[in-house]
């Protein structure tokens, strides 16, 4: 990143800009002497930022002023400023939309069910909101059509990426209870519902069911797999509920925000670095649902998966 310092002395209390220094620019001014002490920041539409320091002299009124100019990491396409720190891989971890199934309250599992409209519209939201930050490198998704349709769209905003299917994103398999309504699964498979309900991890479910272990393993080994191959980079990953909680549960150290409810769509924030080490940046988020009617919506996500 390139970097210009050049000094000016001001007689005046009103601050003008040196020429090199547009007026379509960030500048940030500090009062360097005197009680007040502080920062101002003034704002101008935003093409480059520039950042200057003054000093204040008592008598005469003298300033000096030190401006840097540099690009403005938003909107310069300096590649280097879009890039991770090369220490390790930002993974943002996405839940697909809404599927009927969802709505339905429905167990899921890896029966391949579609986006619902509503999941349409969730998924259009979280790709407006990807493309408007930093630099997407890859799109990984679960092979599921509702996470595969949710990542697609997300794609189709961010440059036209092309996605990386990969199975071991796939949802828990949940066997027996695959395709039963959640609050019936107890009356019609029950040795299944309650090996879901079991508090031991290491249980499968009946009808080629994972247990809670095999789903960790599966798809923490993947996360891995994935951030070693884009360190320095900033990655997206499609997913479902069940396996973003196994993901929370690898990543999280006692302190911080619980995984608690995964909803539809919303955006979590993992850095990966060596040696294994994970750490929560953000979670849960779904600000970019905010007004849209669809925040509600989405069973799943918990221990029920879906």
């Amino acid at each position: 990143m390139s970097t210009l310092r050049t000094w000016c002395h001001l007689e005046s209390s009103a601050i003008s800009l040196p020429p090199l220094i547009s007026r379509h620019s960030i500048v940030k001014l500090s009062n360097l002497h005197g009680a007040n002490n502080r920062n101002r920041i003034l704002w101008w539409p935003r093409t480059q930022f520039v950042s200057f320091s003054v000093a204040l002299q008592p008598i005469p009124l003298l300033l000096t002023a030190v401006f840097t100019l540099m690009a403005n990491t938003h909107f310069s396409g300096d590649a280097e400023l879009n890039s991770v720190d090369r220490s390790f891989t930002e993974i943002v971890v996405v839940r697909h939309g809404e599927t009927e199934w969802n709505a339905e309250k429905r167990i899921q599992g890896h029966l391949d069910i579609d986006l619902n409209d509503v999941g349409r519209q969730q998924a259009v939201a979280v790709a407006e909101r990807l493309s408007g930050e930093s630099k997407i490198s890859a799109i990984y998704s679960s092979d599921l059509k509702r996470a595969l349709e949710t990542a697609e769209t997300i794609a189709n905003r961010c440059g036209g990426l092309q996605v990386i299917q990969d199975q071991t994103l796939r949802e828990r398999h949940l066997g027996d209870l695959q395709g039963l309504v959640y609050s019936e699964a107890p009356k019609i498979k029950t040795k299944a519902y309650e090996a879901l309900q079991s508090r031991h991890t290491n249980v499968e479910i009946p009808g080629g069911g994972e247990s809670l272990d095999q789903l960790y393993k599966r798809c923490t080994s993947s996360l891995q797999t994935i951030a070693s191959k884009h360190r320095g980079e900033r990655v997206v990953v499609v997913t479902h509920g069940g396996v973003i909680r196994a993901l929370h549960q690898r990543a999280y150290t006692g302190s911080g925000q619980r995984a608690g409810r995964i909803l539809n769509v919303s955006v979590n924030v993992l850095h990966l670095s060596d040696p294994d080490r994970w750490v929560i940046k953000s979670w849960g988020d779904v600000s970019h649902l905010n007004g849209a009617g669809y925040l509600d919506s989405g069973f799943g996500g918990d221990r029920t998966s879906g």
